[in-house]
């Protein structure tokens, strides 16, 4: 029977500090945890505070933590999945990479929050072009695929899902706003009507602009495909350390059946 032991860690901005990033990996290595996800700007700062920072600056932060992570990975023989900034010509694009003992990988997210009182769309210099697969890698026996947390809301990816026989998605967030309930019930159904595990990171901390303090609340959870919580953090610095079944998401697909009836449609 196949198992994965996976980790989610719930912070703040971590700055440059890394003690704490230190005692929360030797812990889920000492489990035996083969993968940890990040939440959205953990690594960085929330993109509303980086007009007042130097760019230089936010690119030494994210190099600096992705040779922190390399060192760990190598260490402890974990897979890292962490939303990061990169910079090209001077002009910001918001990535997830992907760090292992043997090689780095970004994805860049391609749809990105459009609204006016949170812009990702017009700060980050994201191309905007055709839809294409997420990054889907192997652990294990287990197909993972690593989506953005606003990318959650969009079906395209979740027939990717499907198409790919995923069975786990990873999903880093930042959300706030007392968004706690609409984000459980759209991560349950997903999981569900998709016979999949999902893992959510969501940060903690503070940002306040001149009319609104913005809470980034936590919650972060592993959902199974049953669409039931199977863990959930609250909303205090944590980890969340769980371990999942192969023959779980084997006997929902078997039972439901979703997917099946699509692809014999696909072939008519």
């Amino acid at each position: 029977m196949k198992k994965l032991t996976i980790a989610a860690l719930q912070l703040p901005t971590l700055g440059m500090q890394a003690t704490k990033l230190d005692f929360y990996l030797r812990n889920a290595h000492s489990r035996g945890a083969k993968l940890v996800l990040f939440g959205e700007y953990v690594l960085n700062h929330f993109f509303k505070e980086l007009p007042n920072m130097p760019i230089q600056m936010v690119k030494e932060q994210s190099l600096k933590h992705i040779e922190l992570l390399k060192k760990y990975a190598l260490e402890y023989e974990m897979i890292f999945i962490a939303p990061i900034l990169i910079i090209e010509n001077n002009q910001y694009i918001k990535t997830i990479v992907k760090i292992s003992s043997k090689s780095i990988a970004y994805y860049e997210q391609q749809i990105l929050i459009p609204y006016k009182h949170w812009d990702e769309k017009s700060f980050f210099s994201n191309p905007i072009e055709k839809l294409k697969t997420p990054m889907t890698f192997n652990i294990d026996g287990f197909n993972i695929m690593i989506m953005g947390g606003f990318e959650l809301h969009f079906d395209p990816f979740w027939e990717e899902v499907g198409d790919k026989k995923i069975d786990l998605v990873l999903l880093p967030t930042a959300s706030t706003f007392e968004s706690h309930n609409r984000w459980r019930e759209i991560i349950k159904t997903k999981a569900f009507l998709h016979g999949c595990y999902i893992l959510r990171a969501n940060r903690l901390g503070e940002y306040r602009d001149e009319k609104v303090k913005w809470k980034f609340y936590g919650d972060s959870m592993l959902v199974d495909p049953h669409g039931e919580i199977y863990m959930m953090l609250e909303d205090k610095e944590s980890m969340l350390i769980e371990t999942i079944n192969k023959e779980t998401i084997k006997e929902h697909r078997k039972s439901w059946g979703f997917q099946k009836e699509l692809n014999g449609r696909k072939k008519l």
